[in-house]
């Protein structure tokens, strides 16, 4: 074997092993890093109304008013941050129809309806699925986004939201304590899986108090509290429908400022009788109650509102006077599917729905503004709902408002609050 045939061979061989020899002396490829996943939902409801009361009919020559719309849409972007933290943002989408403003932002808005951080701690520390989270930003108020757990509202805001007790969120920082139990209910016996079952939450609040529609107009911040028990929820012998029942007490202590907080900035007449740093009361308790399976979901509330009111100019010659006004609601609702009352095996499509409402602006038939008489409004909803898919539902409904009580309008026999009637096809699509 010749000298240059050798040579030959060991280039050959150097050649063929060079890859190799390379790659072991790299260093391993890191691994690559891993990205929160973005949790992307949304909703988006809407309807065609049609309008048959008179009062609506007089402005159109007796023709009766009605429309399309796309109520709101809601999307919702969730994405962890960090260990137990996450973050929500939801935005509002909604037709601007503030004629003060359709001048500069015409047609469709968005506005942030939710915007927080959240951090969940303690978990299990309390019972089994017991937790405490916390969070800060524009978040749930205290008891209405629970209540939409069981009312859907898509076809009506709440009672309460309904008829003006506070705004469905605000600014401000919120604690979520769920109570845990000792005890774990199953799933299905066929897979013998089983889930942590709660007794309930303690939820409060700190927060502006106008709301996330509104700028924060004073130095008060309002307070919050409720508590839902679900006391059966344990009691495996009892139907789904009863271990789902839940009460709900609440509270809300508010206060809005005076008019006369800047002191002689605004004041009418000769004279100051100095600034008004003290708030106005603004606070609302009550309690709802509810049911909340397939078959059958219903709620029931109380609540009541106190409010200060002033009058007057603050000055000696027209001193500032406090007037208190309390009002009230009472409301309950029911959605059923009556074909799975039957055979709960068989999944119906098709559900019912009623509500009634009575809101007593003041309950004081003392009261100057309605003279002496307690007026109320009770509102009506009647109608029916077809799932077209799991996830989109459409509500043929009647909607009424009647005013009771309320006296006519001076030296007239007009009630100044005329009957609202309503013909809805709505419809909710979640995504």
């Amino acid at each position: 074997m010749t000298s240059r045939f050798v040579r030959w061979i060991a280039a050959g061989v150097a050649i063929a092993i060079a890859p190799a020899i390379g790659h072991a002396q790299q260093p391993p490829a890191a691994t690559p890093a891993v990205t929160p996943a973005l949790d992307f939902s949304g909703v988006v409801f809407g309807s065609y109304s049609y309008r048959t009361d008179s009062a609506a009919k007089a402005g159109l020559g007796g023709q009766n008013p009605n429309q399309f719309s796309v109520d709101r849409a809601y999307l919702t972007f969730r994405m962890p941050a960090g260990q137990n933290g996450a973050i929500r943002i939801t935005t509002d989408i909604f037709q601007n129809t503030n004629t003060a403003q359709n001048a500069y932002y015409q047609g469709w808005a968005v506005r942030v309806k939710y915007a927080y951080v959240q951090y969940t701690g303690l978990k299990d520390a309390f019972g089994v699925g017991s937790s405490l989270l916390g969070r800060i930003g524009i978040l749930h108020t205290v008891v209405i986004d629970h209540e939409e757990g069981f009312w859907p509202r898509y076809l009506q805001q709440t009672a309460i939201e309904k008829n003006g007790f506070f705004s469905s969120a605000d600014a401000g920082v919120a604690a979520q304590l769920t109570l845990g139990s000792s005890a774990s209910t199953p799933i299905g016996a066929a897979t013998g899986t089983q889930r942590p079952s709660t007794w309930g939450e303690i939820y409060g609040t700190i927060t502006n108090g106008p709301g996330y529609t509104s700028y924060e107009k004073d130095r008060f911040k309002d307070f919050a509290l409720r508590v839902s028990l679900t006391p059966l929820a344990n009691e495996a012998g009892l139907s789904p429908i009863l271990r789902s029942f839940t009460i709900s007490p609440w509270f809300y202590k508010g206060a809005v400022g005076s008019g006369f907080a800047a002191g002689g900035a605004g004041q009418v007449g000769p004279g100051t009788n100095g600034a008004i740093t003290d708030g106005l009361t603004r606070d609302r308790y009550g309690v709802f109650v509810g049911l909340k399976e397939r078959r059958l979901t219903a709620g029931a509330e109380f609540a009541q509102r106190k409010d200060e009111s002033e009058t007057g100019g603050n000055t000696t010659a027209s001193p500032r006077v406090v007037h208190d006004s309390t009002g009230r609601v009472i409301d309950g609702f029911v959605i059923a599917r009556p074909i799975e009352w039957f055979d709960a095996s068989q999944r119906s499509p098709f559900s019912v729905v009623a509500r009634w409402d009575r809101y007593t602006p003041n309950t004081s038939p003392s009261s100057a503004n309605y003279g002496g008489a307690t007026p109320s409004y009770n509102f009506y909803v009647l109608g029916a709902s077809y799932d077209l898919t799991q996830r989109m539902t459409f509500t043929f409904d009647y909607q009424n408002q009647s005013p009771t009580d309320f006296p006519p309008a001076s030296g007239t026999n007009v009630r100044p609050t005329p009957q609202q009637t309503t013909l809805f096809l709505h419809f909710n699509v979640a995504f």
